[in-house]
């Protein structure tokens, strides 16, 4: 995984080059993400633990499935790619909006994605420890208390705001 080759965007979002995952990292690069947010027909939200194993945000709570986007990948099939690598489900996607975040553990373009899925979810074992649908509300409200991914509840806001 710290191999896979990337591509590496500058601030406007325009690729730049490429770069193996691990350089990406080491050198805080900004490269391009996926995020899928998974909502059930009652419009709970699926929230699931990252592994321990994670090379960012390790055990923290997430609100999306995704991740980084591989060179010459769209959006939308990293969005499919990672929703069936880490969930194990298909399902018709919505894109939302793209969504800058740079901090300084992660710098990333991000395209959000939703999707309407009950269930039942296979997880990859390797990146999420557990995970379950949950009211919106009380995920925002366990935000406040436990680690979430910072990209993750921003996008939650963002979405809830439009």
């Amino acid at each position: 995984m710290v191999d896979e080759v990337i591509d590496i965007v500058d601030k406007n979002n325009q690729v730049t080059g490429n770069a193996t995952r691990r350089e990406m990292r080491d050198g805080r690069l900004i490269h391009r993400a996926s995020y899928v947010l998974v909502f059930n027909n009652k419009g709970e939200i699926f929230v699931h633990k990252r592994t321990i194993t994670k090379d960012v945000f390790p055990g923290y709570y997430d609100v999306a499935a995704g991740g980084v986007v591989l060179a010459g990948e769209s959006y939308e099939a990293s969005a499919d790619r990672e929703l069936f690598e880490e969930l194990g489900i298909k399902a018709p996607l919505v894109s939302r909006f793209d969504h800058f975040h740079d901090t300084t553990d992660n710098r990333v373009w991000g395209r959000v994605f939703t999707c309407i899925h009950e269930g039942p979810m296979k997880f990859q074992e390797s990146e999420v420890e557990s995970g379950e649908f949950m009211a919106v509300k009380d995920v925002l409200g366990m935000s406040l208390e436990k680690p979430f991914t910072p990209d993750g509840i921003e996008i939650l806001h963002k979405c809830l705001e439009g």
